[in-house]
């Protein structure tokens, strides 16, 4: 097959993530806006590209004073960088399914290099006809190297806020 564009089917998608809180639990949020471009050859998406774009304004941990927090300089400071942007640097098969997509990653106007464990199902028809492939990528960031170091320390030792943020990432496709 050749190489073709893939428009995310948003309804079937969801970019979401955990922190480690006060080291006892998990604050768990997502983000609510976000697009995808995907330019693959369905035989091998080792060839694929891959451009993720999030709006950081629109995350949603379901506490309004938290969010506000993390949208302010002491985060992700979104008035001046309203933006993540992840693009695909290369993508090698481990076999099946799996695969290791590697690719650079912005946050907060500072860029690196992030590696996540990747599933690539299909491509498959919809009952309407429609190629469609499914995405689900896992991995896990160090938040003070993109300078989202905020932090409070706490009276029994340790940290309010843990530096390793957990992503798990599910993202629909139908050919264009």
């Amino acid at each position: 097959m050749a190489v073709s564009n893939w428009n995310l089917d948003k309804s079937h998608s969801g970019i979401n993530f955990s922190v480690r809180h006060m080291m006892i639990t998990n604050v768990r949020g997502s983000f609510n806006e976000f697009s995808a471009e995907v330019s693959a050859d369905p035989t091998d998406f080792t060839s694929a590209n891959v451009t993720v774009t999030i709006d950081a304004a629109s995350i949603d941990t379901k506490d309004e004073g938290r969010d506000g927090h993390l949208k302010s300089p002491d985060f992700f400071n979104v008035e001046q960088h309203p933006n993540f942007v992840f693009k695909s640097t290369g993508i090698k098969s481990k076999g099946g399914e799996d695969y290791e997509l590697t690719g650079d990653l912005t946050i907060a106007g500072v860029t690196k290099s992030v590696v996540l464990n990747t599933e690539i199902s299909g491509p498959a028809k919809d009952p309407w006809g429609n190629e469609k492939i499914g995405v689900i990528a896992n991995g896990s960031i160090n938040r003070s190297e993109f300078g989202v170091t905020w932090n409070a320390a706490l009276e029994t030792g340790g940290f309010l806020v843990s530096d390793t943020v957990k992503l798990h990432i599910e993202l629909s496709f139908a050919k264009a």
